[in-house]
């Protein structure tokens, strides 16, 4: 990742976790986390990863209700980050959270 990927999406996916802490008041979201957020080379997309408290359900459902609420989030960070272009948002679950957990495990069985 380029040098001015990295910053825009620094700069997003810290822009995207104030507003989901403080603009959204959807409960059925749960507690969420933005772990990491990824753009493109042409800055019109980003993808932002997110680490959602609770079973799979609980998750779809979090991660439903904030692919719903995706205009108003960018609503809010076209006003908190200054670009030419803002990119379009796509939400995806963190799947390296549960990768360092499984291997956190298989280490804690072969060394106990």
């Amino acid at each position: 990742m380029q040098h001015r990927q990295k910053r825009i999406a620094d700069a997003i996916k810290d822009a995207v976790a104030e507003i989901i802490l403080e603009e959204l008041s959807d409960p059925k979201i749960g507690f969420v986390t933005v772990t990491r957020a990824n753009v493109s080379k042409d800055l019109k997309n980003a993808t932002i990863y997110l680490s959602i408290m609770g079973d799979t359900k609980k998750q779809a459902e979090g991660l439903k209700r904030l692919d719903h609420a995706r205009n108003f989030i960018r609503y809010h960070l076209a006003r908190r980050v200054k670009l030419r272009y803002l990119p379009e948002l796509r939400f995806a679950r963190d799947e390296i959270l549960d990768q360092e957990k499984r291997i956190g495990d298989i280490l804690d069985h072969l060394n106990p």
